[in-house]
């Protein structure tokens, strides 16, 4: 063992020719079961009939290590079956080239290599397998040799549940599930002779996450996605078609670097209430508000003639009487969705009688599932919680704040939802000056994309960040898959490790 180092070790395919050296290590490997081990013919029907799934380890040459694996219709087994009968009585004619699932049939390591994270290798090796055929899942069932001991006093339930709180140590099982495998139910009479499992076995089960349904639908949905936003610069406009040549520059500018999204502020029109400053500011934004489904019409065309969908950051609108603060969701295709601001802040309800609205919902979009909070609403955990149990992908928050406090708090609260959603948010802002429109007179921002705090991603959580308070635009790509990748093999797991037993979060008033 003196010589083991990574150079020595080899993952290869098995071959007919390296059964003799196959055999020496099956018989040592099951010294219980001496009658046990695999005979030439089977080994060589399996590599007939199935060759990437059978993989051995080479240390100098020599088989250290071996996996054996087969591809069948799940469906006509499922969970309630026999070693014998999911290898057709080990004639492997149940190996199916339109199967579904990757059938482990055997692992095992020569004595003296046991403990250097070989098997992990091999189960790594049928992981990728697995997603490399577009399997759903790897399944198998896992011996629990110790049980003999305990047999007495534990059902094979109660056995599983101490080995799985450490009070008992199973070699096969503790390994199992340290690879991500979990137990789906106990299997009686598995493996005909496994005296040692008193013939109890674990069906185990582990899940490709990557897994696509074949379908004859063309697939629409992009995984790569590339966020643009725009930071906005206050400042003095003629009138809606100024406001919106302004706003068709920055969509191009996107559209041109093939951006999937485009980020507008919050009030990014508030220029056009320049004209009724004379008027009190509740009187001027509701004028404002006249605008607001001209410019909603405009952005709609402008998505569908550059090819991008455009969160317009929000407006104020009058509904049945009641002014709210809302924006739209105008997508490359011509469809149209409104999303509202819940909690306005106390300036916003005390100088402007503004309402806080009571629609909540995640969008389907050709880039995934969002969600859209405005600004305040981004300090409300629950509010993103509720969209990521939905299934929101990326959170994007247009938001508007004057002071460089105000801005820390939308900042770090955004930066909080990544983390605990596991989720990208994007946020956009406005800068600069607005001296005169009352109550909208300074402006600070810095827009920003922030990721979750992983291997994957950036050490500080940021994937793309602007220059503070300057006009411009940030551009940045994310992977949706690192998210399915993080939910399911992140160093910590927020959403999977919530202790849903003693707390529950739930839409009350809330509509969706």
């Amino acid at each position: 063992m003196d010589k083991f180092t990574m150079q020595n070790i080899q993952l290869v395919l098995l071959k007919k020719e390296d059964y003799p050296q196959l055999k020496e290590i099956m018989i040592e490997a099951y010294a219980t079961m001496p009658d046990a081990y695999w005979k030439e013919h089977h080994i060589n029907t399996l590599i007939e009939k199935f060759p990437e799934g059978q993989v051995a380890i080479k240390f100098d040459g020599h088989i250290v290590g071996c996996a054996l694996s087969i591809v069948i219709n799940y469906a006509k087994f499922e969970n309630n079956h026999t070693y014998r009968e999911i290898t057709g009585n080990y004639t492997f004619n149940t190996i199916s080239r339109y199967g579904d699932t990757l059938y482990g049939i055997d692992v095992f390591i020569k004595n003296e290599f046991r403990g250097q994270r070989l098997g992990r290798r091999l189960y790594e090796y049928r992981k990728e397998l697995c997603e490399k055929l577009n399997l759903k899942a790897i399944v198998f069932g896992g011996r629990i040799p110790n049980y003999h001991k305990y047999a007495d006093t534990l059902s094979p339930k109660e056995y599983i549940e101490k080995v799985k709180l450490r009070e008992i140590h199973d070699p096969v099982l503790n390994f199992q599930l340290s690879n991500d495998f979990h137990p789906i139910k106990v299997l009686k009479g598995y493996l005909e002779g496994d005296s040692a499992s008193q013939e109890f076995a674990v069906l185990l089960k582990w899940d490709n996450i990557y897994y696509e349904k074949i379908s004859k639908k063309p697939q629409l949905s992009k995984r790569e996605v590339r966020l643009g936003l725009v930071q906005w610069q206050m400042r003095p406009y003629s009138g809606l078609k100024e406001l919106m040549d302004q706003c068709e520059y920055f969509v191009d500018a996107l559209s041109g670097y093939r951006s999937d999204f485009a980020l507008f502020p919050e009030f990014f029109n508030a220029p056009l209430m320049a004209e009724h400053n004379h008027l009190s500011e509740s009187e001027a934004i509701r004028k404002l508000a006249l605008f607001t489904k001209d410019i909603v019409t405009e952005f709609s065309k402008l998505a569908i003639s550059y090819n991008i969908n455009i969160i317009t950051g929000s407006m104020p609108e009058i509904v049945n009487g009641v002014l709210y603060n809302v924006g739209y969701l105008c997508k490359r295709d011509g469809a149209i969705e409104r999303f509202e601001k819940i909690h306005v802040t106390p300036d916003e309800a005390k100088i402007w009688g503004m309402k806080g609205g009571d629609k909540l919902k995640t969008f389907d979009t050709d880039c995934g599932k969002i969600g859209i909070l405005i600004c305040y609403d981004v300090e409300f955990p629950e509010l993103s919680r509720i969209l990521a149990d939905e299934g929101m992908d990326i959170l994007f928050v247009p938001f508007l704040t004057d002071t460089q406090n105000g801005y820390s708090r939308v900042r770090h609260c955004a930066m909080a939802r990544a983390i605990e959603n596991e989720c990208f948010v994007a946020i956009a802002g406005s800068v600069g000056n607005l001296p005169k429109v009352h109550n909208m007179d300074v402006q600070f921002a810095q827009s920003m994309v922030f990721t979750p705090c992983d291997f994957a991603f950036p050490l500080n959580g940021i994937k793309s960040e602007a220059t503070p308070n300057t006009e411009m635009i940030v551009i940045a790509d994310v992977d949706l898959d690192l998210l399915r990748d993080l939910h399911h093999y992140g160093a910590v797991k927020n959403l999977k490790d919530r202790r849903l037993n003693l707390y529950e979060l739930k839409r009350t008033g809330l509509k969706s």
